[in-house]
């Protein structure tokens, strides 16, 4: 219990001290009037409170990735809850603020924009289809599992006989409402509810482990393991985990959902609570269903068992009612459910607002929202079809490919106004090595180089994009202010 109680002081503590950190280098402006006003639509651009925007920004970004991440991320031992708390305060929670904040500076624009307004226009348009991409892959997973684990619900506590197309067609119903009306009317107004479910849920589940006399927090564990590849399958640490481990370490899908919340808050000075702060509370519910994982099975054999049976999915059906009983499990269960709901509706909302943005179709009229959002829905729709693991491995790979050119973004924003841009280019610098290496050595989705190769291109192809970058940014600070007071006097004026 120690170690864990241990990890999430560390993510309070990032939050406060590096977090803080983090907002003076960026040089927030309290007076300077953010989108939620200039550009108040009533559908997107919408104004709320900090403590509303904050939680609809945890459940925005926190989708299935935070538990089933960690949960796979388990089968390599301890190792895993040192890579979320690492990962989360210097790259995934700086990830998170740079994506939010550069959004409120830029009109709230979507990542796409953002990333051609400071890396040019080709990165442009590999960002405008790589966030399509991503955005659809994720709106499927987060149909799929949570469809799957609702009927196994159903089917197993009611006696009745429900089918997966039953639910997928149900969620999908539920996604096309939330993706055109306006962002306050479901999303704003319910969300901060689930938010406070999920919060609850998850300390709920810890606490039980805590209090039972069967299972034992982290208790069986040396803190050697902490640096020990576990894996019974024989998996090796690099560079699989911090692939598998994406939403709770760091995440280029909560480059494409900042923006909406950007879009939403009130107030500069509410970026560290609502960005960084969003990340910190997905990384201790990382933290809790990777100790969960780790703790409730007795061994991370029997863990590896268990997810060989039914995948993550069936950990957190047995962690539920197992901790809590029925009833107790079922409301820890439909937590767990809401997660990947909440965000995927997002999903298909901001893919709305980046072909918007691409297309330059204002999206007050519910005509151009409907022509912007059916498209999406019938490719997600024969995309369901699809085996899930093939989709959830392409996500995995998409989403942290995502979060390289957003911190590469937040990089070349910091090296035109002269600031300190190693916060984000060394986190860059690691996450390109990571995604490189990957797909050059893993034989499912890329060339299956052997590991050595892999990783030397992996480095060296890191080390070229930092100084094109370095090289490619330096001395545009004069043209990069003159672009950010015209997007200010664009957005006075409408």
């Amino acid at each position: 219990m120690l170690w864990f109680l241990t990890c999430v002081a560390l993510l309070l503590a990032g939050y406060f001290f590096y977090g803080t950190f983090i907002e003076k280098i960026f040089g927030i402006n309290e007076k300077r009037q953010t989108p939620a006003h200039t550009k108040a639509d009533g559908v997107d651009y919408v104004p709320m409170s900090t403590k509303k925007v904050y939680l609809v920004q945890l459940l925005n970004i926190a989708g299935v990735g935070p538990i089933f991440g960690p949960i796979m991320g388990a089968l390599y031992g301890p190792a895993a809850m040192l890579w979320i708390v690492v990962g989360c305060i210097f790259a995934g929670a700086v990830h998170d603020y740079f994506s939010g904040m550069l959004s409120v500076r830029n009109g709230g624009a979507s990542v796409p924009t953002i990333t051609g307004r400071y890396l040019g226009n080709g990165a442009k348009h590999f960002m405008n289809i790589f966030a399509i991409v991503l955005l659809l892959l994720v709106g499927v997973v987060f149909v799929s599992a949570p469809a799957g684990m609702i009927t196994n619900l159903i089917n197993d506590q009611t006696g009745l006989t429900v089918s997966m197309g039953t639910m997928v067609a149900i969620i999908f119903g539920y996604y096309i409402i939330a993706t055109i009306v306006p962002v306050d009317k479901i999303i704003g107004r319910f969300y901060p509810l689930f938010g406070a479910l999920l919060i609850f849920m998850s300390v709920g589940l810890i606490t039980a482990v805590g209090l039972s006399s069967e299972h034992t927090v982290m208790g069986d564990f040396q803190v050697s393991d902490m640096f020990t590849n576990l894996n019974p399958n024989d998996m090796p640490i690099w560079p699989a985990l911090f692939i598998t481990i994406a939403c709770g370490a760091i995440s280029g899908f909560h480059a494409t959902q900042s923006p909406l919340m950007a879009r939403c808050m009130e107030n500069e000075k509410n970026g560290r609570f609502v960005f960084y702060g969003a990340m910190i509370g997905e990384g201790i519910i990382a933290l809790i269903w990777c100790a969960l994982a780790l703790s409730f099975f007795g061994s991370i054999e029997l863990l590896s068992e268990a997810v060989a049976n039914g995948g993550p999915g069936n950990v957190v059906y047995s962690a539920s009612f197992g901790l809590l009983g029925v009833f107790g499990g079922i409301i820890a269960f439909l937590g767990v459910v809401i997660l990947p709901i909440t965000s995927g509706d997002t999903a298909f909302r901001s893919s709305r607002l980046i072909l918007a943005e691409y297309f330059n179709m204002e999206q007050r009229s519910l005509r151009n929202r409907l022509l912007m959002a059916i498209p999406l829905f019938i490719i997600g729709g024969i995309l369901t079809q699809v085996d899930f693991g093939v989709i959830w491995r392409y996500f995995g790979f998409a989403n942290q490919t995502t979060a390289v050119m957003m911190l590469w973004t937040a990089s070349a924003y910091l090296l035109r106004h002269n600031k300190l841009h190693w916060v984000t280019t060394l986190p860059a610098m690691f996450m390109t090595t990571v995604v490189v290496t990957f797909i050059l050595n893993n034989s499912t989705l890329g060339f299956g180089l052997p590991m050595n190769i892999s990783t030397i291109a992996g480095m060296v192809f890191s080390l070229g994009v930092t100084a094109l970058v370095i090289k490619r940014s330096k001395g545009k600070g004069e043209d990069d202010l003159a672009d950010e007071e015209k997007v200010e006097a664009d957005t006075k004026t409408a």
